[in-house]
């Protein structure tokens, strides 16, 4: 559905005086207020084409209605989500759940809608109808890794469609996560499929064109239990490392073990200049794909911390030199209402960690005084942002409230009335 301009101008009008309000002792006595809401405007966070239909578990799956049935509707819906907070425009495809019919047509309507198409994701941990070749070859026990070279022919290719399909668009990047690995001790020679997957990679990176990246995404565990061949940011690093300057780390939040110094991880990557980009998402057990924010906002905080600092040293753009997207999954709630939460919760944490005093912070560390460093960061995790955000929003044509109008409007009420109540999302 379109959404017409004059709801969000209704809407900030009847919300204005309390958001001068709240935004006045910002703009009236704090320094850094009109540079912090400069970077939250031309901050971009892609949503996922996946994630815009109810997501499930191995036990069940209960959609919602109104999800969308096409690349097209996909595309209408992060536009409606870009419309509400004018900082969703990118959407990030998943091949071959969205391929393109028309990609000069899609690139139209994308642009129709303000949006841009981000890294393109390629499929090689499901068996997919109409693999080359005259009968399918299954991914059950691997795809770049596989010991049978026909597999490992099969996932290069399609891996490569990908790109092709990413240039046709737009594109500029190619995220290839693996679910290789192995169950059980013995399965695997954990060398030769090291080698095996790194020679695959090569042959993805020869087809990259000159001007794109392709970021290698790692994961702690499943659906492998007991070796998994990009395990972690160790070995990822390894394989950008061999593979070339336009190989790059990606980092999803949920990738981790139980308690792994996520920040730690990116500082070390920046310093490198092999971090590529971020999945956000949250999490209390595993990969739960949870809300951004919505477990762990100190965690997100600190990571931003890190990305500001790391990103600065070496003088780089926040808005455009990685990669920004969400991947999580919606079981239980609105998958539109969680995306606008999530990209909320991301552009909170990152004013937040805009705040921090870096030259008082350097100080504490330089002196070793612990305590001090420790409130320099909490102090600006504690102080209350959203004002901040609400501005940006407003000054880029977005509602100051998204997720209250959404309501207000009772968009998923009008999707189903488009759509059905019983439409389900394409791809997973």
């Amino acid at each position: 559905m379109n959404l017409n301009p004059d709801f969000i101008a209704d809407h900030n009008a009847a919300g204005q005086t309390q958001h001068q309000r709240k935004l006045s002792p910002w703009t009236d006595s704090v320094e850094q207020a009109e540079a912090v809401i400069q970077k939250l405007v031309d901050f971009q966070i892609a949503i996922p084409s996946w994630a815009l239909g109810t997501g499930g578990t191995r036990f069940g799956r209960f959609p919602g209605g109104g999800e969308p049935r096409s690349l097209e509707e996909k595309i209408a819906d992060v536009g409606l989500l870009h419309a509400l907070n004018r900082a969703s425009g990118a959407i990030s495809l998943h091949i071959p759940w969205d391929i393109p019919t028309d990609p000069q047509a899609t690139k139209q309507l994308a642009a129709s809608y303000g949006l841009a198409f981000d890294a393109v994701n390629s499929n090689t941990f499901q068996d997919q109808p109409g693999e080359p070749g005259d009968s399918q070859l299954s991914y059950k026990f691997g795809s770049l890794q596989h010991v049978d070279p026909a597999v490992r022919r099969q996932a290069i290719d399609h891996n490569i469609e990908v790109i092709r399909h990413g240039v046709s668009l737009g594109s500029k990047a190619l995220t290839v996560w693996l679910s290789d690995g192995s169950c059980f001790p013995g399965q695997l020679n954990f060398r030769k499929a090291f080698e095996r997957t790194l020679s695959s990679l090569q042959d993805i990176y020869a087809a990259l064109p000159d001007d794109w990246k392709v970021f290698v995404e790692y994961k702690a565990f499943e659906p492998n239990f007991y070796s998994m061949t990009v395990g972690d940011w160790g070995s990822s690093y390894l394989y950008a490392n061999k593979l070339g300057p336009k190989a790059y780390t990606l980092v999803d939040l949920g990738h981790h073990l139980p308690n792994a110094n996520i920040e730690q991880i990116v500082a070390i990557l920046l310093n490198e200049g092999k971090l590529g980009g971020f999945h956000f998402n949250d999490s209390k057990y595993g990969d739960d794909d949870l809300t951004a924010g919505s477990i762990k906002p100190y965690q997100l905080f600190l990571i931003f911390n890190e990305l500001i600092d790391g990103m600065d040293a070496r003088q780089m753009n926040h808005a455009q030199d990685l990669g920004w997207m969400i991947d999580a999954s919606h079981n239980v709630k609105d998958p539109l209402e969680d995306l606008l939460q999530s990209v909320e919760a991301i552009q909170l944490a990152y004013a937040q960690a805009l705040l921090v005093d870096r030259a008082a912070l350097d100080e504490a560390r330089d002196a070793n005084d612990v305590v001090r460093a420790q409130e320099i960061l909490q102090d600006a995790f504690r102080t209350d942002v959203r004002p901040l955000v609400a501005e940006a929003r407003l000054r880029a044509g977005g509602a100051l409230n998204p997720l209250a109008l959404f309501r207000q409007l009772t968009v998923r009420q009008q999707l189903i009335g488009e759509r059905g109540a019983k439409t389900v999302a394409t791809g997973l």
